[in-house]
């Protein structure tokens, strides 16, 4: 289960992630990015309440960074321990702006 909280102001939107982002759910908020990044220079993530993600969600993560890279910037903020590490053991880390 995953809740997206979806906050958009002029050319910047925010995504709060709550619960996981796997196999099921990435394809949510890949179906959501894909909706708001028109036009968007600042993307945003609180993952303040993710409690895990799989391969599947870095996908999303890696396809929003290179969008991202064209027309603005993305930052993750809020990454607690357990998700830093998988970026961390993942070389995400190396990758994504995190805060």
């Amino acid at each position: 289960m995953l809740n997206i909280i979806k906050t958009i102001k002029s050319n910047e939107v925010d995504f709060a992630l709550e619960g996981r982002l796997d196999t099921v759910t990435a394809p949510d908020l890949e179906k959501e990015l894909n909706a708001s990044l028109d036009g968007i220079t600042e993307l945003w993530f609180d993952f303040e309440k993710l409690e895990y993600i799989s391969s599947a969600g870095l996908r999303v993560l890696l396809s929003a960074q290179k969008q991202m890279n064209k027309q603005g910037t993305m930052t993750l903020y809020h990454v607690t321990p357990s998700i830093m590490e998988i970026f961390d053991v993942t070389g995400f880390s190396d990758i994504l702006t995190i805060e």
